[in-house]
């Protein structure tokens, strides 16, 4: 591993530091998060890849070519089933115990995430994505918050009791690789 990719690892670990020290509701940590790169890079891209072309979804492809390219990965997963208690009704039930004994959608067969989720979960990985690449700005480590790649990660079995993922691949080099993209 090179200089500028050991440094991008580095970065990484700081992305994930932001990531697990910013705000949660009611200061319940509900975030696992997991950083890759070398040859992982290539197992959650074949799985990117192998999950677009069973749905028609070339963006996945060309996303799968990104995190390849990429010299390390922040995963970031939400247990988007551990409620805060406070009913407040966003999740679509009147209050946390009918969303915990509503029928649970499997992340399975072609479905990513699996729900219902509370809703302040949501917001806590939402923040803690946000926390996350402004880190990797301030250290000038070109990234993008990547849906397909948190699809990937649960279809691979990472981030153990995470409900909804994504991914935030990095790069360090003379051109954005995140930004001229085809698709």
């Amino acid at each position: 591993m090179g200089g500028e990719e050991s440094a991008v690892v580095v970065v990484a670990r700081l992305m994930e530091l932001a990531a697990r020290t910013a705000p949660k509701g009611k200061g319940t940590d509900v975030l696992v998060t997991q950083v890759i790169s070398g040859d992982e890079l290539g197992t959650l891209a074949r799985a990117m890849r192998a999950f677009g072309e069973e749905r028609g979804f070339s963006f996945f492809l060309r996303d799968a070519g990104n995190i390849e390219d990429s010299d390390a990965c922040l995963l970031i997963g939400a247990k988007g089933r551990v409620h805060t208690g406070l009913n407040c009704g966003g999740c679509g039930y009147a209050t946390c115990e009918e969303m915990i004994a509503a029928p649970v959608t499997p992340a399975q067969g072609g479905i990513p995430f699996s729900g219902p989720n509370c809703v302040i979960r949501m917001a806590d990985i939402g923040i803690a994505l946000g926390s996350a690449v402004k880190t990797a700005s301030i250290h000038n480590v070109d990234n993008r918050i990547m849906y397909s790649g948190g699809v990937g990660a649960l279809m691979l079995g990472w981030l153990e009791g995470c409900t909804v993922a994504y991914a935030v691949p990095l790069k360090a080099s003379g051109k954005n690789i995140f930004f001229d993209r085809t698709h």
